[in-house]
C-alpha cells in the first residue's frame, strides 16, 4: 500500500478516535498533544508521506487502538512499521534481520 493511501487511511482511524489532525509547515516533528482537552495530531507539510504515516503508527502502538476496527491491508502495513520501529528501539536485533531469508 502507498504511503499516501495509508496516510488517508490512519488518519480516518485517529478521527474515528476523537483525534483532530492539524496539518502546518514548519520547523518541528510529527506529533501528538491534548490542548485544552482536545487530542490533536500535528502533521509537518514539509515530510514525506513516509515519515507523517511512522509517526501515526508510533502512536497506535502507544495507545494501542485494539477496540478500533482496522482493515486487515492497514493491520499488514501497520505491523511493518511496528517491526521496524522495534529494530530501531532494540539494537541488539541488529545482528539477526527479521527480513533475511534463510535458504
Amino acid at each position: 500500500m502507498k504511503a499516501d493511501k495509508l496516510l488517508l487511511e490512519l488518519e480516518e482511524i485517529l478521527i474515528a478516535k476523537g483525534y483532530r489532525i492539524r496539518r502546518e509547515r514548519g520547523n518541528f516533528r510529527n506529533g501528538d498533544c491534548l490542548l485544552e482537552g482536545e487530542k490533536l495530531i500535528m502533521l509537518n507539510k514539509m515530510l514525506p508521506p513516509e515519515s507523517q504515516v511512522a509517526s501515526i503508527c508510533a502512536l497506535f502502538n502507544e495507545n494501542h487502538f485494539d477496540d478500533q476496527f482496522v482493515k486487515p491491508a492497514v493491520r499488514k502495513e501497520l505491523d511493518k512499521y511496528w517491526d521496524r520501529l522495534k529494530r530501531m528501539r532494540a539494537p541488539e536485533l541488529w545482528d539477526n534481520p527479521v527480513d533475511e531469508d534463510p535458504t
